[in-house]
C-alpha cells in the first residue's frame, strides 16, 4: 500500500536534507576526554576537538563550563487519533530539586530510575536540572506547536542537585499500553486511543546476554557495595531563616549533630543532602523537635571576640519524621524479582557515601575536587586545573556498586585581584587605561565571584562581584552622612585604614547589595579559593585543560585505585554508621570482542574488500563503492600566508587524490585560485560564483564543488562560508586548513577525498553483510534507521535556543546514506518537539508534517519501499528523561507513520545512547597483545560488556567499539527504551557495532553508532547558519522543519518567537553535505 503522500507533505523545495557527518559539537566545557580522531572538519577550533576527543577516549572527566556529572507487543492493525479528550488530573511531572534528595516519601509502586545521576541524576549533555515538565497526553497532537511541554533550566544552585521522576503509576502503565501497535484502523482526520494491553510500564526485559565474539576479563571501575541491614529513616529538615546556600545549611546541622548527637540524637550520626532530609540509621528518639542554632558569620570569624559576638547568626531547625527507606525493596530489586528500583533507598545510601568527601572537597554535581588532589595545572586567564574524583552509587547485576573515576575542572586562581586582571588582559594593567573592551572583560569574567579583603590585618571579610564602577577609583565618592556630605574613595581608605590607593586609574569592584553598593579597589581583594569556574573555557584553556587530564588507561586505573585507597571507606564514620561496606578491588567483568565486519570497496580497485585490523583501514589500493562526480570546481583562498602558486598545487594533489579514490573528479579548477581577505567572505563567494555560472550556464552545467583555504585561525570565517553555500548559493564547500596546505599528508587528502565524495552524493563503503543481506532484523524487510539528538546552548547563551537534529538511513539494504532535519525549539528543551505535527492551513485545512514524516517519505522515494521496521537511536537522554522521552517521542513516531497511510505502524526499536557517563573498562592484563592495543594501552575495538555492570533486568550494554589513540576510552551505553522487533542481545550489539565502521569522514571504527553521530554533527552545523545580527536573539528553526508549516515561525515558551533559519537550497539538500 503506497504512502499518502498528498496530505502535508512538503513540496519539493522543502524537500528533505541530506545530512552527513561533522564531528561532536564542542562541549561547553564538559568532560574531556582526549583520545583523537583521524579527521577534524577545517576551520574547526579546539571547542569542536575537545568533544570529538570525548567521543574516542577520556583522559580524565573535566567539568568546566557545565555541570555533567543516560515492549510493546507486534502486530497489525491501524492508529488513529483519539478523540480530544480532558487531561489527567494527576499529570506525571519531571520534578527538579536543588539538592541532592527530597524530603517526603514517594509513593510505593511508581516507576522508578535507578540512581547514578543518570535517570535520576542530571540532565544528560550539560542540561542543567529542570523544573517540572508535565508529560503530553497520547495520541494527542497539538494543534498549535507551543503546546509542547517546555523543560526550562532551574535556578542555579550552590550545592549537589538531584533529579526526580515523579510519575502516577497508572498513568505511566496506560501511557505505555497505548504506545503498543493498536489493532484500529487509522486516519489523521479521526485517530481513537490504542486498547489496553497486559504491557506495564516498564522498559523491555535483558533478552538472555550475547555470546558472539572472542570471551575475555576486563576489570570496570565499579566497587562491590554491601547492602546494609539497618532500619534506614528519612527527616524532613525546616531551617529558619531560610537560606540558598547548601554549605550554610551543612554548616547549621553539622553544630547541631555535635551539640546534641549524644544528648538529643540518640547517638546517631545522620546524614544530610545540604537541603530538606536527613537520614538515620534507625529511629531518633522523637518524632518531631525543634533546635536553636547560633553560628558565626565565617567570614568574620578571624576578627576577634567583639566582632564575633556582633556577627552571629541564629537558625532554628525543625526536624520531623517523615518515611522509612525500605531496603527489603532494594534487596528484592537487585535480586530481579521487582522491576524498578526503590529509589528512595538508593538516594539514602548515596547521600551517606558524599558526607564525607563533602565535607573535605569542593563538591561539584556528583564530583569532588580538591588542590591536594593532584598538582594544580595554570590553564591561562586566572583559570588552574583541580583534581577531583566523581562518585555515585547504582544498582547493578553485581548489586550495589559504587562508580568511581577521576575528574578535572577549572576553577579561578585565588590570585589577588589586580593580578588576575592583569593575567585576563594579559598585560600590565598599570600602563595605560582601560578600554571600554576591557572593562566588559573584566566586568564579565568577575560578576558573581567571592574575594576576601586584604586591608583589614586579621579580619578578611568576604564579599561577592556584582559589578564595576563606571568611574575610576580616583573620581569616586560617596556620602558619609545623612546631610550629604561626601568623601572620595581614597580619601577614606587613607584616614579610616592608613592604606594608600596605587592604581587610582582603575574602576572599583561593586560587591554586596546591588541596591547599596559597597566600593572596594581591586588592590585591596583578593579572590577566595575553591571556586569553580562554570563559563566556556577558550580554545587556549582548552588545550591546557586537556593535556592535565590525558591519561593512559594503566595510569588512570592506578589514580582510581589510589583514591579509593585514600577514601578509606572502612574508617568512614558515616559508613560504618550506616552498615555500608565498599570493596576496594575494581570490579572483573566477563567481557567479550566482537569481530569487525568486511567493508566493500568497488572492483575496480586491486583490493575489493577489507577487515579492519584494530578498528582501522586505509585506502591504499581501494577505490570508493560509489565515487562522485566532480566536473567543474573554483578555488578561493582567504589565507594572506598561501600564494596562488601554492593553492594551486594544493588543489591539484587534492584533485588527483579524488581521481585515485575513485571519484570522476576534473584535475583543473574552472578558474585560477582567487585570493581575497577574510572580510570580504560574502562578496568574494557570491562574485566567484555568479562568474561560475556565467560560464556554465549556456553549457547547462552546474558548478559542483567550492574549495576553501582558510586561516588556522578563522573565527566565524568557517560558519559564515557554510552558512553562505548551503543556504543562499546551494554548493557544496570543503575547507583546508592553511597548515596543511604546507604539509600535504597523503593521509590528510585521503581523509578530505572521503568527505568531499559523500559531499557530492557519493558513498565510500558500505557493509559486505548489507549487500549479501545478512544483517538480523534490517535486511530481511525494508528497514529505516533513524538517530536522532538535541543540541543546547553554551553557557551564557541565555538567548539562544536549543537545536534538534533527526537523521535517517535512504539507501536500505546498505544503510549508509543518511539524510536529515533540523530545527530549532525552545532553550534547553530536551524533547525533540517536530517530530511529528499538526498545523492549520488556510487552503488545505488540517496538515501534518515533522521530521520524522519527512524522512519516511524520503526513503520511499530513495528505495521505492515504505519502511517495515524502525531503529531509532536517541542520543543525548539522561536516566532521568528515559520516560519523558519515549512516551513523547514513540508517540510522535506512531502519529508520523499513522499520517501516512491507514493500517501503518512499522515495529519499532527505541535505543538510547549515552557517552556521558563514568563507566571505564580496563584489560585485566595490561600485558596481553590478546586483549590490549598495543599502542594505547585500551581494550580492543568491539569489546562489549552486557553482565554485572550493567541494569539489574533490563535491556543495556556497554560497546567500546573503537580504537583509543590517547587517554582512555570510554564505551558507549545503549540502552533500549521499546523493542518491538525483538531484538536478541547478540543481534543489537554486533548490528551497532557493525555501523560504527560505516562512518563517512574517516577509515575508522567510532564510538558511536554514526546515525546518533551525525544527527548531532547536524544540530551542531544548524548553528552557523543563525544570521550574525540574531544569532543572540535566541530564535533559530530550520526552514525545513517550522511549527506552522514549511515557512512559519513559532511561539515559544514565554511567547518568543522562534525565527526560521534560511532555506537550505535544493541541490545542497539532495547530498550528504554535513561531512
Amino acid at each position: 500500500m503506497a504512502f499518502q503522500m498528498d496530505n502535508g507533505h512538503r513540496s519539493r523545495d522543502q524537500a528533505l536534507t541530506m545530512v552527513k557527518n561533522k564531528r561532536y559539537a564542542p562541549p561547553s566545557a564538559g568532560e574531556s576526554s582526549e583520545t583523537k580522531e583521524a579527521t577534524r572538519a577545517p576551520g574547526q577550533g579546539l571547542s569542536q576537538r575537545v568533544e570529538r576527543a570525548q567521543q574516542h577516549g577520556d583522559g580524565g572527566r573535566v567539568h568546566a563550563n557545565t555541570q555533567y556529572s543516560q515492549q510493546g507487543a507486534r502486530g497489525g492493525g491501524r492508529y488513529q487519533d483519539p478523540i480530544p479528550h480532558q487531561p489527567s488530573n494527576d499529570p506525571a511531572k519531571y520534578q527538579a530539586h536543588g539538592c541532592y534528595g527530597r524530603g517526603g516519601p514517594r509513593q510505593r509502586g511508581t516507576p522508578r530510575p535507578y540512581h547514578d545521576g543518570r535517570r535520576s541524576g542530571s540532565g544528560g549533555r550539560g542540561v542543567p536540572t529542570t523544573t517540572s515538565v508535565t508529560l503530553p497526553e497520547l495520541h494527542q497532537a497539538p494543534q498549535v506547536h507551543h503546546q509542547v511541554p517546555v523543560v526550562t533550566p532551574s535556578p542555579p544552585e550552590t550545592c549537589s542537585s538531584s533529579l526526580h521522576v515523579e510519575v502516577n503509576t497508572g498513568q505511566v502503565q496506560l501511557q505505555f499500553q497505548q504506545l503498543a501497535i493498536p489493532d484500529q484502523s487509522s486516519s489523521i482526520q479521526g485517530m481513537q486511543l490504542a486498547p489496553p494491553s497486559s504491557k506495564s510500564g516498564r522498559f523491555p526485559m535483558r533478552p538472555g546476554k550475547g555470546t558472539s565474539g572472542s570471551r575475555c576479563i576486563v576489570k570496570a571501575n565499579h566497587f562491590s557495595a554491601e547492602l546494609p541491614d539497618k532500619d534506614l529513616h528519612q527527616y524532613d529538615v525546616s531551617i529558619s531563616p531560610d537560606v540558598p546556600s547548601c554549605g550554610v545549611n551543612r554548616a547549621v546541622i553539622g553544630e547541631l549533630v555535635t551539640l546534641y548527637r549524644q544528648s538529643h540524637l540518640g547517638g546517631r550520626l545522620p546524614a544530610y543532602d545540604g537541603r530538606k532530609s536527613l537520614y538515620t540509621a534507625g529511629p531518633l528518639p522523637f518524632t518531631t523537635r525543634t533546635f536553636e542554632i547560633v553560628l558565626q558569620d565565617e567570614e568574620d570569624r578571624i576578627g576577634g571576640a567583639q566582632v564575633a559576638q556582633r556577627r552571629e547568626k541564629h537558625f532554628m531547625v525543625v526536624i520531623k519524621f517523615a518515611a522509612r527507606a525500605d531496603l527489603h525493596h532494594l534487596a528484592m530489586f537487585l535480586a530481579g524479582k521487582l522491576p524498578d528500583a526503590p529509589q528512595d533507598a538508593i538516594q539514602v545510601l548515596d547521600i551517606v557515601l558524599r558526607e564525607l568527601p563533602t565535607a573535605r572537597y569542593s563538591p561539584v554535581a556528583r564530583s569532588f575536587y580538591s588542590p591536594n588532589l593532584g598538582t594544580r595545572q595554570q590553564l591561562g586567564d586566572g583559570l588552574e586545573s583541580w583534581r577531583g574524583f566523581y562518585q555515585s552509587i547504582r544498582p547493578t547485576q553485581m548489586g550495589l556498586s559504587l562508580n568511581i573515576d577521576m575528574s578535572s575542572t577549572a576553577f579561578i586562581e585565588p590570585l589577588p585581584v589586580i593580578d588576575f586582571v592583569a593575567q585576563l588582559l594579559n598585560r600590565n594593567v598599570s600602563i595605560r587605561p582601560l578600554s571600554d573592551a576591557d572593562r566588559v572583560k573584566i566586568k564579565k569574567a568577575l560578576r558573581g565571584v567571592k574575594v576576601e579583603v586584604t586591608h583589614r590585618g586579621n579580619m578578611r571579610r568576604k564579599y561577592r562581584i556584582f559589578g564595576l564602577t563606571s568611574q575610576a577609583t580616583r573620581e569616586l565618592t560617596f556620602p558619609i552622612d545623612d546631610h550629604g556630605t561626601m568623601k572620595t574613595v581614597i580619601l577614606y581608605f587613607q584616614e579610616t585604614y592608613g592604606f594608600n590607593i596605587q592604581h587610582t586609574t582603575l574602576p572599583c569592584l561593586q560587591v554586596g547589595n546591588p541596591q547599596k553598593p559597597n566600593y572596594l579597589p581591586m588592590e585591596v581583594c583578593k579572590i577566595v579559593e575553591g571556586q569553580r569556574y562554570s563559563k566556556r573555557l577558550n580554545d587556549k584553556q582548552i588545550t591546557a585543560l586537556l593535556k592535565v587530564t590525558c591519561q593512559r588507561p594503566q595510569q588512570r586505573e592506578l589514580d582510581i585505585l589510589q583514591t579509593v585507597n585514600h577514601n578509606a571507606y572502612h574508617e568512614d564514620p558515616y559508613a560504618q554508621e550506616f552498615g555500608i561496606r565498599i570493596d576496594e578491588r575494581l570490579a572483573l567483568v566477563e567481557a567479550r570482542v566482537l569481530p569487525p565486519p568486511r567493508l566493500k570497496y568497488h572492483d575496480s580497485g586491486r583490493e575489493k574488500d577489507v577487515l579492519p585490523r584494530i578498528g582501522q583501514w586505509n585506502m591504499r589500493n581501494k577505490k570508493m563503492v560509489n565515487g562522485g562526480r566532480v566536473n567543474d570546481w573554483i578555488c578561493i583562498n582567504f589565507s594572506r600566508n598561501v600564494p596562488d602558486s601554492a593553492a594551486t598545487s594544493f588543489c591539484r594533489q587534492l584533485a588527483e587524490m579524488c581521481q585515485i579514490s575513485g571519484m570522476d573528479f576534473s584535475i583543473d579548477p574552472l578558474f585560477p585560485p582567487l585570493t581575497t581577505r577574510p572580510e570580504n567572505v560574502e562578496r568574494a563567494l557570491r562574485s566567484r560564483y555568479q562568474d561560475a555560472m556565467n560560464a556554465l550556464k549556456p553549457l547547462g552545467r552546474q558548478l559542483d564543488l567550492l574549495i576553501v583555504v582558510l586561516p588556522d585561525n578563522n573565527g566565524s570565517l568557517y560558519g559564515n562560508i557554510k552558512r553562505i553555500c548551503e543556504t543562499d548559493l546551494g554548493l557544496a564547500s570543503q575547507c583546508c586548513l592553511t597548515k596543511h596546505v604546507y604539509k600535504r599528508s597523503p593521509q590528510y587528502f585521503a581523509n578530505v577525498a572521503l568527505k568531499i565524495n559523500v559531499k557530492v552524493g557519493g558513498r565510500n563503503t558500505v557493509l559486505v553483510d548489507a549487500l549479501s543481506r545478512r544483517i538480523p532484523l534490517v535486511s530481511d524487510r525494508p528497514t529505516i534507521i533513524f538517530g536522532a539528538d538535541v543540541s543546547h546552548p553554551h553557557p551564557g547563551e541565555d538567548s539562544s535556543p536549543s537545536i534538534a537534529a533527526v537523521v535517517a538511513s535512504q539507501d536500505w539494504p546498505e544503510v549508509t546514506k543518511y539524510a536529515g532535519l533540523v530545527s530549532a525549539q525552545t532553550r534547553r528543551q530536551e524533547l525533540i518537539q517536530d517530530l511529528f505535527k499538526v498545523w492549520q492551513d488556510p487552503q488545505r485545512g488540517t496538515v501534518t508534517g515533522g521530521m520524522v514524516k519527512e524522512l519516511l517519505i524520503s526513503f520511499r522515494r530513495s528505495t521505492g519501499q515504505k519502511p517495515q521496521r524502525i531503529i531509532f537511536y536517541r542520543d543525548g537522554v539522561s536516566e532521568g528523561q528515559f520516560y519523558q522521552v519515549l512516551l513523547y517521542e514513540l508517540d510522535a513516531i506512531r502519529k508520523a507513520c499513522a499520517s501516512l497511510e491507514p493500517n501503518y505502524q512499522p515495529p519499532v526499536t527505541f535505543v538510547v545512547v549515552q557517552k556521558r557517563h563514568h563507566t571505564r573498562l580496563f584489560a585485566n592484563n595490561h600485558n596481553d597483545q590478546r586483549s590490549v592495543d598495543g599502542k594505547s594501552g585500551n581494550i580492543l575495538p568491539g569489546t562489549v560488556v552486557d553482565s554485572k555492570i550493567c541494569h539489574p533486568t533490563e535491556f543495556d550494554f556497554y560497546l567500546c567499539s573503537h580504537a583509543g589513540i590517547q587517554g582512555t576510552s570510554r564505551p558507549a551505553h545503549y540502552h533500549v527504551l521499546w523493542d518491538e522487533n525483538k531484538f536478541t542481545a547478540d543481534g543489537l550489539q554486533t548490528l551497532t557495532n557493525n555501523l560504527c565502521y560505516t562512518y563517512a569522514r574517516c577509515t575508522r571504527s567510532v564510538s558511536v553508532v554514526p546515525p546518533a553521530y551525525y544527527a548531532h554533527l547536524a544540530a551542531f552545523r544548524a548553528r552557523f547558519y543563525m544570521e550574525p545580527d540574531t544569532s543572540d536573539g535566541g530564535s533559530v528553526a530550520s526552514g525545513v522543519t517550522t511549527s506552522r508549516g514549511p515557512t512559519g515561525a513559532r511561539r515559544a515558551a514565554g511567547n518568543v518567537a522562534v525565527k526560521p533559519l534560511p532555506d537550505l537550497k535544493e541541490n545542497v539538500k539532495r547530498v550528504m553535505f554535513y561531512c
